[in-house]
């Protein structure tokens, strides 16, 4: 029998994946990028990671679930990940939510809201609009705390450092 939901299946540990991901948020932290890191999980194995890399590669679409997402694809040699899981730190944006749904990933969790971008659920719900031809399951508030606070205390030190 199938779970009602696609977070109630007890195999997902979600806890242990958003770690993951924090690990990503906080290399990206140590490179002078905004922290959000992101994780994607196939059964019990990493197949795609990434941390924000806009500024080292001078990108905008270098965000987290974007390199995540290119780099799950290459692992499976192919665009649709099904049967995937994406964490990451922060709610995802207009382009990665529009990415989850192109690359067909059927679970987003994500650790904080983002109230100035979210795309999932604080702004807007990309993910979960019917309109589209695909949609993914979202989760937020894994580990809310430790995501948000990695991020306040990067935006504090750039304040101090008359940055951002």
């Amino acid at each position: 029998m199938l779970p009602d939901s696609p977070f109630d299946n007890p195999l997902l540990p979600h806890d242990r994946w958003m770690r993951q991901a924090l690990d990503q948020a906080r290399a990206a932290f140590d490179e002078g990028e905004v922290p959000v890191g992101c994780v994607i999980v196939l059964g019990e194995s990493i197949i795609g990671l990434g941390q924000n890399q806009r500024e080292t590669l001078n990108d905008p679409t270098a965000h987290a679930e974007i390199i995540a997402i290119t780099q799950a694809a290459q692992t499976l040699e192919s665009w649709r990940l099904l049967d995937c899981t994406l964490y990451v730190t922060l709610e995802p944006c207009p382009m990665c939510a529009g990415a989850i749904v192109q690359a067909r990933i059927p679970r987003v969790v994500y650790g904080t809201a983002d109230p100035k971008g979210g795309a999932c659920h604080t702004l807007f719900q990309i993910t979960e609009d019917s309109r589209l031809n695909h949609q993914a399951a979202v989760l937020g508030g894994v580990l809310q705390e430790e995501c948000r606070g990695i991020l306040q205390e990067f935006f504090q030190v750039q304040r101090s450092l008359g940055k951002k």
